[in-house]
């Protein structure tokens, strides 16, 4: 989130990062209102619903479906259609009406909340959002906010650690879902030009990362030419950049930049590996082809001493590759990790794909957990029928905890066991249909990690799990070792624990992850047999590749979950398998490939 201004005007065509932002600030605005709860939560579901939306929301509006779209009710869906009419919402200036500008971008800034950026901005003067960030650091800097009620050395230091991470995070990259839906529609146009043969995404988005900046792409054309005339007619481009014979470079209404590269079949897969990159493993590949006498670039592969030039052309990345001496690198593997020694030993792995999964371990259910963090919003029966369309052989709830400040330990301990009275109740119901499906339910829980390493559970609520995942939500600035020791306390302390949810708590684009001793992680993970998640959600992927692939070398044992709050999330899947594969996860190194029989001893279930 880069802040949302109210000095930049609601408008009949705001994007989806645009309503997001209006949403979270309007959540914000009622916090410091003190309004009721529901009101709040509200507009949290509908900014969190929007993010992981397949479709602009406008797009919705105007086919009349904006309540298709979860947690956007009759009142939103009302809201929504007053903004994509008049370009404003009555209701919406009520609520932003008395607060200062400045706060909504200050919220920006991890670790400031709603009542800390209002307390900022009342006690600093900071009133209008030009420049707010700025006046909170010179304040910070001038040792200012040490000396305000309710703020010490430690908080202001916060502030400035906080400030850096923002400027660091606000790079303008979308996440890895988004892009691939703003480049399918793209694709989906080009592929209607009668010269076109074949599209692929190139860069980044081609080697699946997490977050990607520019859109690339590349088309084997019978007439590049045309085809790039053709690209430039489409209707969703706001600004024609640049435009050759072979290239365009355009700014699409969404605010993104594509370019796109039309080649003749012949030489379609030496470009298609020259703009795949990356830049590491391109250099690298120039290295060894020099030491072969070759010398590469996006038409294919020539001689350095052919003084007339010829360059041998390649219609497919596998031709090129091999022309190398190299088996085909997959693009997810192009990050200079080694892929290009291991391709000339014929070691590459066999990636973990899609189809390789057996079942999720991390779902979020309807069920009332009363907890401090977000709430499941589908039901037992449209999570197992979304789960049999997968054809998966297990699932697990794994709801979060109960707060811990709301409830006593026998109030925790009481509402689990209910839970899972509930739980196996709605089992035993669908048992002809689980058992005809094949389809095992297990009961779990993602439990919070307290800043002490405590759960947020008292030991006898265990009776009433399969299996727990455990997980930081909260106290984030906690030094390496404090933050291991905490991780590694609460990972050891009940043996239904098995697997470390989201191990680094990084959120794209949002916030950086904790740091952990990995090393004292994964040591112990294998003496305790315990599991760390890929999480799926598109904003988290976590871990990260670098640390899958120090898990995998290590023996560690890891698992893909979607972390699903709602029953379209178990489609995420595939985003977990990308970061799987790019940290050269095999199906062997996933605990849930698995089959239930195999799997079952694993999570210590008789």
């Amino acid at each position: 989130m880069i802040g949302f201004q109210l000095e930049m005007k609601t408008n009949k065509n705001m994007t989806n990062q645009e309503l997001v932002q209006l949403f979270e600030a309007l959540a914000a605005a009622l916090k410091i209102k003190k309004a009721d709860l529901f009101r709040t939560l509200a507009y949290e579901r509908a900014a969190a619903s929007i993010i992981h939306s397949e479709v602009e929301i406008k797009e919705l509006w105007q086919q009349g479906k904006l309540t298709t779209l979860p947690a956007i009710g009759a009142g939103i869906a009302q809201h929504l259609d007053e903004l994509f009419r008049t370009g404003k919402v009555k209701h919406f200036k009520e609520i932003f009406s008395g607060l200062p500008e400045a706060m909504f971008v200050l919220l920006a800034i991890p670790g400031i909340g709603p009542k800390t950026a209002y307390k900022l901005c009342q006690l600093l003067g900071i009133r209008k959002s030009h420049n707010a960030v700025k006046k909170l650091a010179k304040a910070a800097q001038d040792q200012e906010i040490r000396r305000l009620e309710g703020f010490g050395k430690e908080s202001e230091q916060d502030i400035l650690r906080g400030i850096k991470e923002l400027n660091r995070l606000n790079t303008g990259r979308m996440l890895l879902p988004k892009a691939l839906i703003i480049s399918q529609e793209l694709v989906d146009y080009l592929q209607k030009d009668k010269n076109t043969l074949k599209v692929e995404s190139l860069g980044s988005l081609r080697r699946r990362c997490a977050t990607i900046g520019d859109l690339d792409l590349g088309v084997a054309s019978k007439n590049p030419a045309k085809t790039i005339a053709w690209l430039v007619k489409y209707k969703k481009i706001k600004q024609v950049l640049a435009q050759g014979s072979k290239k365009a470079s355009v700014i699409l209404f969404s605010g993104h930049q594509v370019d796109v590269r039309a080649q003749s079949p012949a030489s379609f897969g030496a470009l298609l590996q020259y703009f795949t990159g990356s830049k590491l493993h391109n250099i690298n590949l120039r290295l060894l082809a020099k030491e072969k006498g070759l010398s590469l670039s996006e038409y294919g592969i020539k001689m350095v001493q052919d003084l007339e030039g010829k360059v041998q052309r390649f219609s497919n990345e596998q031709r090129f590759y091999n022309f190398l001496g190299l088996e085909w690198i997959p693009p997810v593997l192009r990050e200079n990790q080694g892929e290009i020694q291991a391709a000339a030993k014929q070691q590459l792995p066999q990636l973990v794909n899609l189809g390789d999964i057996k079942g999720d371990l991390h779902l979020h259910s309807d069920f009332n957990t009363e907890t401090s963090h977000d709430l499941g919003q589908s039901s037992f029966k449209a999570i197992i029928e979304q789960a049999i369309s997968l054809n998966y052989q297990y699932i697990a709830f794994s709801d979060h905890s109960p707060s811990v400040s709301r409830h006593s330990s026998q109030e925790v301990v009481e509402m689990i066991k209910k839970r899972k009275d509930y739980f196996e109740q709605k089992i035993s119901s669908n048992e002809k249909l689980l058992k005809k499906r094949k389809l095992k339910v297990l009961v779990s829980l993602e439990i919070d990690i307290l800043s002490d390493g405590k759960l947020a559970i008292p030991e006898k609520a265990f009776a009433w799990l399969d299996f727990a995942i455990v997980s930081v939500h909260s106290s984030f600035r906690l030094s390496r070792t404090a933050m291991t020791k905490r991780v590694i306390k609460a990972l050891t302390s009940h043996p239904k624990i098995k697997i470390l949810g989201h191990p680094t708590g990084r959120i794209l684009n949002q916030r950086q992850g904790y740091q952990l001793d990995w090393p004292e992680i994964f040591d112990c993970c294998l003496k305790e047999k315990k599991f760390l998640e890929i999480n799926a959600f598109p904003d988290r992927l976590d871990l990260p590749e670098g640390l899958i692939k120090q898990a995998i070398s290590r023996g560690v044992g890891l698992s893909i979950n979607t972390d699903s709050h709602d029953v379209k999330n178990l489609s995420n899947m595939i985003y977990g398998v990308y970061t799987a594969q790019r940290g050269w996860a095999e199906p062997k190194d996933i605990i849930n490939t698995l089959p239930w029989e195999q799997l079952k001893p694993i999570l210590g279930i008789k």
